[in-house]
Parts: C-alpha cells; structure tokens; sequence
C-alpha cells in the first residue's frame, strides 16, 4: 500500500516561479522541487541529504518491509544516508557500496556500466574484490532512494551476480515514472514525472 498523497504548486522565491511537488511518505511531509532535465521533461529532486527524520522514518519503513537478508548493496550516492539507517537497524555493521570511482584503496575491482536519468550520462560502478568476496554465497538486499530508469539497480544485480550472491530483494522509498509498474521492487510510494508545466505524466 502506497503512502503518499501531493499537489503541484507555484512558490515565488523573488524572482521566479518555482514548481513544487507536496510529497507524503513514511508520515513525512516534504516539498520537492520540480528540476528539469530536458526542455519536456521535470523530475521532482527527492533529497535525503541533511533529512535526519526524513531518512529515519523511510528507512523504518522500509526496514519493516525487508526480505530476509546477509548484506546490503547500493550505489553512490544518495542511497547511503538511507541503507546505513536500514543497516543500522538490522543490527549488522556491514554494507556494500558500489563506487562511481575506483578508490585507492580498491583492488581487484568487479565493474558494471549504468545510465542515469539525473545526469543522463552513462557512468560505471566498481565495488572492491574484497566486497565482491564478501558477497559470495550471501543473500543481498539491494536498496536505493528512487528507482526510475533501473540503469542503477541493473548495475547493481550485476555486480552482485558476478560476485556470486543471491538477490533476495530490490528496494527503494520511491518508485519513478515507469518503475511504478513494475512488481519486482518493494517501495513505499510512487513519483511520478512531470511535463514543462508542472503537469504529471
């Protein structure tokens, strides 16, 4: 069941109009501002950065909604405020970061292309052998903030296959535009997207 109620508004900010998106979810209320990322096309910039509450609560929710699970697997960057709650919960001090970068401290790294619909550019995921090791025979949980195109969370299944684990859930707060349809994700409510004018597709 979706937990999510919205209206779209005009804020003045002294300047200009700014389109704003009233999101409900996990009993939190937050104005997302529309961003375009293309002359027909708006997202609303769902942001858990600096949200204390905001992460908590959704990570509380969405934590009650968990398959059982070994180890969690996101990718950087905006999934790590929300799966270090989730996994602060679980009572583990584990989790698995896919990395846009190899860092120097990387070796062996296990790499998977994405494309994302924020920066419309096709970036690379790495996670450490070490990782990729830990997550052999294991049961991974993948999690992020939003689900919209899955070039993400294709990445993601990847690396976590060619590490050998076994996928037993694929989570996130909310589910965009096409990703609403589809029943393979667990979500706690859809975002959808938007026209120039503020409309929803």
């Amino acid at each position: 069941m979706y937990l999510l109620s919205f209206c779209i508004v005009a804020v003045s900010d002294g300047m200009e109009n700014v389109m704003v998106y009233k999101l409900k979810v996990a009993g939190i209320e937050r104005d997302l501002t529309l961003c375009p990322i293309s002359d027909e096309l708006n997202i609303a910039a769902f942001v858990l950065f600096g949200d204390v509450e905001l992460t908590v609560k959704c990570a509380e929710a969405l934590y009650e909604r968990a398959p059982e699970h070994d180890v969690m697997i996101t990718a950087e960057s905006k999934g790590i405020p929300l799966i270090h709650e989730m996994c602060r919960l679980s009572g583990r001090n584990r989790y698995v970061l896919a990395r846009k970068s190899v860092k120097l401290y990387m070796k062996d790294v296990v790499a998977c292309e994405t494309k994302s619909i924020t920066t419309g550019a096709v970036q690379t995921l790495y996670i450490d052998g070490d990782d990729a090791e830990y997550l052999k025979g294991k049961r991974v949980l993948i999690v992020d903030d939003v689900i919209s195109t899955g070039g993400s969370l294709r990445s993601l299944e990847n690396l976590v296959l060619q590490s050998g684990g076994e996928i037993v859930g694929k989570m996130a707060i909310l589910a965009e535009g096409d990703a609403i349809k589809r029943s393979d994700i667990i979500c706690l409510a859809p975002l959808p997207l938007f026209d120039k004018n503020g409309k929803e597709i």
